[in-house]
């Protein structure tokens, strides 16, 4: 008996902290930000030269948020893709490059989804199937 009081009061103080955590949004902001930057850059060097055409992809509302891309065509092949929404979470941080590269790599949408953004992953491919197909109209 004489540790239990110790012990409550101890478990108590040590479960504050974990009670009033909350993650920062401002980080997964800031990272969402780079995320597409690579992409915003390579769609500004192959929009200077000739034969470039810029489509977006429609907005599809997901769970987590709206997710838009923006396609650069050189021709019939896929040289960037930009992100213009997406939603803010790590997991979708983290995803965008993945699914960039996939794309880059595929030339469709044919590309595998990203575990841990599912959701995001889905909306993505939406997105740029509706920006594929606004280029073949």
């Amino acid at each position: 008996m004489k540790r239990a009081i110790p012990v409550l009061v101890l478990s108590a103080v040590g479960l504050i902290p974990v009670w009033r955590y909350e993650p920062s949004l401002g980080t997964a902001t800031e990272a969402a930000t780079p995320a597409s930057t690579p992409s915003a850059s390579s769609s500004a060097a192959s929009g200077s030269g000739s034969g470039s055409t810029v489509v977006k992809g429609s907005t599809v509302q997901t769970e987590k948020g709206p997710v838009q891309v923006e396609v650069t065509f050189e021709g019939s092949k896929i040289t960037a893709v930009k992100m213009l929404q997406q939603p803010n979470h790590p997991q979708t941080t983290a995803a965008v490059p993945k699914l960039i590269a996939e794309t880059l790599e595929a030339q469709s949408t044919d590309i595998d989804t990203v575990s841990g953004a599912t959701i995001t992953s889905d909306g993505y491919k939406e997105s740029l199937q509706a920006a594929i197909d606004a280029k073949g109209a």
